[in-house]
């Protein structure tokens, strides 16, 4: 029985906008966002100033096919669990709008296209970093380990780091320290901002037989993995001040929004000891916000003279 076949909607032949619709969702845009919101404000602090606007167009343009490109393919790798999750059911492998044969070709040819892009208008070591964030993501995350091993996450998440070395490199041609750190913060950020969606969605990957924390630990060890994550990432964030000579705005930023984040992480641990209703994805939510300030922070900075 083809699934594939059976899931292709009957309403004959697919537009044009809807495909194009299919195609971009397959990139999955809202991850592409959070990885752009990351990638500009470094290039900014690699500057110290703003860079040409031209380089950095380009750089996100390289970034967004990058992301895209490590997204199809794990869509189009994915594609059998998908069907298993409610969360995941319209997405376009799934649904049919797209076939597995067009999903695996679009993920090569941005994926290629975003290395020759980054090679061709901003320089090698952007390029490289591009094809070491897709491999990581296809091969790392999607294919070893994310339906091994409840570490699945963390190491996986290093993809998801790539981007603010990659603006550094774009600027500069080089890395130093200071995107170390910020790769890092990412790193370290991105279990207590997933996790709490795993727990939300907890039924769902264990009917996948997703080995999520969420699957195989119970609340309580999610939360306090969590807390511990997110004291990491502040302390981490807080790194970047005497590193690349951080002033007020950053360290104000870092700080009020790092104990933020911290609070919401005791509170959905309290919620789980204590064996209340947990609100898992208000930690999720708040992650979001958290990263976003600190970039934003990141970028506004070094525009200011104090």
């Amino acid at each position: 029985m083809n699934v594939a076949v059976e899931s292709r909607p009957a309403t004959g032949r697919i537009g044009f906008a809807r495909k194009a619709r299919a195609y971009v969702a397959l990139t999955k845009p809202r991850v592409v966002e959070l990885l752009l919101v990351t990638t500009a404000p470094v290039m900014v602090l690699a500057q110290g100033g703003l860079p040409d606007l031209w380089l950095v167009i380009a750089t996100l343009i390289g970034g967004s096919l990058s992301a895209g490109s490590a997204s199809a393919f794990n869509c189009y790798i994915d594609r059998d669990i998908d069907r298993l999750m409610k969360r995941t059911q319209k997405r376009p492998l799934v649904t049919g709008e797209l076939t597995d044969r067009e999903a695996l070709v679009f993920a090569w040819i941005i994926g290629v296209a975003s290395i020759v892009w980054l090679g061709v208008f901003a320089n090698l070591l952007a390029a490289g970093l591009s094809l070491v964030a897709i491999l990581v993501y296809v091969f790392v995350y999607t294919l070893w380990l994310k339906r091994r091993t409840e570490q699945n996450i963390i190491w996986g998440g290093i993809a998801g780091c790539f981007p603010v070395l990659i603006g550094w490199a774009a600027v500069t041609g080089s890395l130093t320290w200071a995107p170390v750190i910020l790769f890092a913060v990412i790193f370290l950020w991105t279990p207590p901002h997933y996790w709490p969606l795993s727990m939300k969605y907890r039924d769902e990957y264990q009917a996948a037989s997703v080995p999520m924390l969420a699957v195989v630990r119970g609340r309580q060890i999610v939360g306090l993995q969590v807390i511990l994550y997110a004291w990491a990432t502040v302390a981490c964030s807080l790194l970047l001040i005497p590193v690349a000579n951080m002033g007020i705005t950053y360290t104000v930023v870092a700080t009020v929004s790092g104990v933020w984040f911290i609070y919401e992480s005791h509170r959905l641990y309290n919620q789980a000891i204590r064996h209340e209703t947990v609100t898992p994805m208000r930690v999720f939510h708040s992650s979001i916000t958290y990263l976003t300030l600190v970039f934003l922070a990141v970028g506004i900075d070094p525009l200011l003279p104090f």
